[in-house]
C-alpha cells in the first residue's frame, strides 16, 4: 500500500499596505528555497483559486552586517520582485510583531539595504528608500500614438516604473493600456510598472498602477507612488513635498529633503493592516 506523504501546514499572515495585499510567512522557521517560495507565490496568490494576494513576502535571516532581517518578495506570477514599497512596509510591521525590536528597522532586500520606522500603534509605517536611478524623461514608446498623454518618463525606484501623465486617471482603461505599455519594446527586457498620474488642484496626485508580475491593476503601489511624486516634482508638474498620492486603496505620502533631482531621506509612508492569520496545507 502506497503511503502518501503528509502535506506541510503553513502558518501565514494576510496583510495590506493601503490595499496592496500580501501573504507573509516567517521563513526563518521554514527555510524555503527561492524556488519553493516562487512556486508557493504562484499557487497561493491566485484570486479565487488560492488565498489571493498581490504577492508573497518572506521574513528571513539577514545576510548583511547591521541588518535585522532579510526581505524576499515574489510577485503573484512567481517572479522575483527586487523591491515592493508597500510589501516592505507590511514586512516591517510583521517583523516588529514577531519580536524584532530594533529601531529603526534596517533590512536586506534584493534591491539593497532599506530602513523602516514603525508608528506607536504600528498602523503607520514609514519606509526610507535609496535615491531613484536611471531617470529617462520623454521615453519614446512604440505605442505612443495610442496614449493621450503629454509624455512618458522612466525611473527606477527599487524596480522599473513608467510615469504617464493624464488628465483623468479614473477614465483610463488601465488593464488594456497598462498591459500594452508594460510589454513595449522600449522597456525590455525587464518591462516596467505603468503609472497613470493625474495632477489635482491641491497639488496632490491621483495614481493608478498596472503592476508587472501581478499583471493587472493593483489598489496601491509604493514604488509607483515614489516614482510619480519624484518625476512630477522634478519636471515641475507639482511642487508639494510631502506629496499626497491618492490610489484606489487609499492615500500614501512621499517626502524628502532637498531637491527632487537629488532627494535626501526619501520616504514612503502609509497605513498597514493585519487582515487575518491562518494556516493552509502546501
Amino acid at each position: 500500500m502506497l503511503i502518501q506523504p503528509r502535506k506541510l501546514v503553513l502558518e501565514f499572515t494576510k496583510m495590506s499596505g493601503t490595499g496592496n495585499d500580501f501573504i507573509v510567512i516567517d521563513n526563518r522557521f521554514y527555510h524555503f528555497s527561492a524556488e519553493e517560495l516562487s512556486q508557493m507565490a504562484l499557487n497561493l496568490c491566485k484570486r479565487r483559486l488560492g488565498v489571493g494576494a498581490d504577492g508573497l513576502l518572506a521574513l528571513g535571516n539577514p545576510v548583511t552586517a547591521g541588518a535585522a532581517y532579510r526581505m524576499s518578495y515574489y510577485n503573484a506570477d512567481g517572479s522575483l520582485g527586487t523591491m515592493c514599497g508597500n510589501g516592505a512596509r507590511c514586512l516591517a510591521r510583521y517583523a516588529r510583531d514577531a519580536g524584532i525590536e530594533t529601531d529603526p528597522l534596517i533590512f536586506d532586500s534584493d534591491a539593497g539595504l532599506y530602513t523602516a520606522r514603525i508608528g506607536e500603534n504600528r498602523s503607520v509605517v514609514r519606509l526610507y528608500v535609496p535615491q531613484p536611478e536611471r531617470f529617462k524623461p520623454g521615453l519614446l514608446l512604440d505605442c505612443a500614438e495610442e496614449l493621450e498623454a503629454t509624455g512618458t518618463d522612466f525611473i527606477w525606484t527599487g524596480t522599473e516604473h513608467l510615469v504617464v501623465p493624464v488628465l483623468n486617471a479614473l477614465a483610463v482603461d488601465v488593464p488594456l493600456l497598462g498591459k500594452k505599455i508594460r510589454f513595449d519594446s522600449a522597456l525590455q527586457p525587464t518591462g516596467a510598472n505603468v503609472n497613470f498620474v493625474q495632477r489635482n488642484d491641491d497639488d496632490s496626485l491621483t495614481v493608478r498602477t498596472f503592476e508587472k508580475g501581478v499583471e493587472e491593476e493593483t489598489l496601491a503601489c509604493g514604488t509607483g507612488s515614489i516614482a510619480s511624486a519624484i518625476i512630477s516634482n522634478r519636471l515641475g508638474r507639482i511642487k508639494s513635498n510631502p506629496t499626497c498620492i491618492h490610489m484606489p486603496g487609499g492615500d500614501l505620502y512621499v517626502g524628502w529633503e532637498g531637491a527632487a533631482d537629488d532627494p535626501v531621506n526619501l520616504y514612503l509612508e502609509g497605513e498597514v493592516t493585519v487582515v487575518f492569520r491562518a494556516t493552509t496545507e502546501i
